[in-house]
């Protein structure tokens, strides 16, 4: 196993972080964190490295391994779903499924970073569909109920009305 130094680390995730033009502000921090569940990343004594998300002092997440691309892989997983969320907000199209934008955004970035990681990306979010597929009215419905409780009616009325004009595909 090769063992690694967190700026060895800094350093390559920086590299990569140039390609995308991500800003700093997305990247982790390295042996300690920041809190509010923002990630860091750490190195144990054995050398496998962590990519570990703590909030409010707890810990939420810890991932674990011995290869430097499974870590920069879920590094840069965070960066670029941070960043396609951005891109989506700014070129929304109000009837269509905000994944639509971001799944393709995110496997963008990641393909210019590792074109294995784009297709591991895309394997996720194809999981993600099949399970929860795209609803392209979802948004003007929710814009509706929110109109509809707004008036008084019940949630079982507001339900009824909100999928008679804007159904699910």
């Amino acid at each position: 196993m090769i063992k690694y130094s967190l700026d060895d680390i800094k350093k390559k995730v920086n590299e990569l972080a140039e390609i995308i033009n991500t800003t700093t502000d997305l990247l982790p921090t390295y042996g300690h964190s920041k809190d509010f569940a923002y990630p860091h990343i750490e190195i144990d004594n054995f050398g496998r490295l962590h990519y570990v998300i703590i909030e409010r002092g707890e810990e939420l997440e810890r991932r674990t391994t011995d290869k430097l691309d499974d870590l920069l892989y879920w590094i840069f997983t965070s960066v670029t779903f941070s960043m396609a969320s951005d891109f989506e907000l700014k070129n929304r199209i109000e009837d269509k499924d905000c994944r639509r934008i971001m799944f393709e955004k995110q496997e963008e970035l990641l393909g210019q970073l590792n074109e294995n990681w784009r297709l591991k990306e895309n394997t996720e979010h194809q999981s993600i569909l099949k399970r929860h597929p795209f609803d392209d009215l979802a948004g003007l419905r929710a814009t509706y109920c929110g109109q509809l409780r707004k008036q008084g009616l019940s949630e079982t009325e507001i339900d009824k009305l909100a999928y008679a004009k804007y159904p699910k595909n």
